[in-house]
């Protein structure tokens, strides 16, 4: 997908091999800090190398400014029968406290929507958000993002953690 330079020296591209530790980092700080939840760093690691390697559908992308990553999401492909085609689903979206409210998310979100629309197997973004983080919900809302009329469930299975 390649690498896209956005103004201010923020360069947004898709995670390498060698962005594992500092990715994991972030999702164990963002388990912390949207719900409380100390996660097992070797774990994240591992599934976030995995991931990396194609183990799962779908891909990471980070954003750099002055090669200090400065933010990253990751994107899950679920297939719609009923659309004959993708839906992308963001993810494991961190910005670390110094550089948000620096339009970090919105760049991230640009090159994602941009990536989408010009995939003809897209067929749509979607994410979930907190119910009460309504700081999130007008971002997205700003982005163009609609709420959708589902509900969320799930249940863990086998030796599922986190």
């Amino acid at each position: 997908m390649g690498e896209i330079v956005l103004s201010d020296e923020l360069t947004i591209r898709e995670a390498q091999l060698a962005d594992v530790d500092t990715i994991a980092d972030f999702n164990c700080r963002l388990a912390q800090e949207t719900e409380g939840n100390v996660l097992d760093r070797a774990t994240v690691t591992r599934g976030v190398r995995r991931f990396l390697q194609g183990v799962g559908a779908g891909f990471y992308i980070v954003a750099e400014r002055e090669g200090q990553i400065a933010g990253c999401l990751m994107v899950t492909h679920e297939w719609s029968d009923w659309r004959d085609g993708n839906l992308w689903w963001i993810q494991s979206v961190y910005v670390p406290v110094e550089a948000r409210r620096r339009g970090v998310f919105r760049r991230l979100f640009a090159w994602v929507q941009q990536r989408a629309e010009a995939d003809p197997d897209v067929r749509g973004i979607r994410l979930y958000v907190e119910h009460d983080n309504e700081r999130a919900q007008d971002t997205y809302r700003s982005l163009g993002m609609a709420r959708e009329s589902y509900y969320m469930y799930g249940m863990r299975v086998g030796n599922a953690d986190g």
